[in-house]
């Protein structure tokens, strides 16, 4: 439980100045790790959960925006299909694993069978008990092969998300975001808290703990987990060959300008004001 004290500073307002002034210093750094973890040809995966509107989506943009796709791969899977229902439980998973020198980024994991998959009644009691028993073992199996496994929970305050599902309801571009499944688990939040102390009393182990950040300020929430992770994952600079830009070859020249005056361009619409 937090303190007074403590919820006092989770809930105190960070500029959009500060904000974005400590974000690019650890977008910075994010940019050396990435190089890094191509040059070492380390693999990493990182887990986000937490619950509807902990701020998964946005923490995970920050994260990502100023890094190559190929080297930082998002993955977020859709309700597993008929074929996917038929195979073992974790195998839809372990093909998005990485190779050397990527990091994989769950936006949501195989912990929906502790989470949303057993407080819906989408997995038998048997099938939730067994995926708490194995699941540190598949885990530590995972670590023994290599791969450096980052799990993060995003735990949001139960007046902050009904305030961020209101926002949902009244913005149009955010109204996608509102699921009737979102809707159930607002209605359910006790069972999702119950279903989350389980999780991480049975899977909260020393080759694969957990972190939980307090998402309250979206902010000071995205700033914590970045540095987090930066301190997990071992870095130094990597040596890089410095760039020059070659001169541009004459040969063959033409007039590429003219080329496309028969072009159909894009009506150039939006002037400033």
């Amino acid at each position: 439980m937090l303190d007074k004290k403590e919820n006092r500073r989770e809930l105190e307002q960070m500029s959009r100045k500060s904000y974005y002034k400590e974000l690019r210093k650890l977008q910075e750094k994010l940019c050396d790790l990435q190089e890094w973890v191509k040059f070492k040809g380390l693999r990493v995966i990182i887990l986000f959960e937490g619950r509807d509107a902990a701020g998964k989506g946005g923490t995970i943009k920050a994260l990502t925006e100023k890094v190559s796709p190929r080297a930082f791969r998002v993955v977020a899977l859709p309700a597993p299909s008929d074929r996917e229902k038929t195979q073992m439980f974790m195998q839809r998973y372990m093909t998005h694993f990485p190779a050397a020198g990527e990091i994989v980024i769950f936006d949501r994991s195989w912990y929906n069978r502790a989470g949303v998959e057993y407080v819906m009644g989408f997995c038998t009691e048997s099938e939730y008990h067994r995926f708490l028993e194995l699941c540190p073992e598949i885990e530590k199996y995972i670590v023994d092969g290599g791969i450096l496994l980052i799990k993060l929970w995003l735990e949001v305050g139960m007046k902050e998300q009904k305030k961020r599902f209101e926002a949902r309801i009244d913005d149009p571009l955010r109204q996608w975001k509102l699921s009737p499944m979102d809707l159930e688990s607002y209605r359910r939040w006790y069972d999702y808290s119950r279903a989350r102390d389980n999780m991480l009393h049975a899977t909260h182990t020393e080759h694969a703990p957990w972190y939980v950040v307090r998402s309250d300020n979206k902010r000071r929430a995205r700033l914590n987990c970045i540095s987090q992770i930066l301190k997990l994952i071992p870095y130094e600079k990597a040596p890089l060959k410095r760039v020059v830009l070659p001169n541009r070859s004459a040969k063959d020249a033409y007039d590429d300008k003219a080329s496309l005056r028969d072009a159909f361009f894009v009506p150039d619409e939006h002037w400033p004001s």
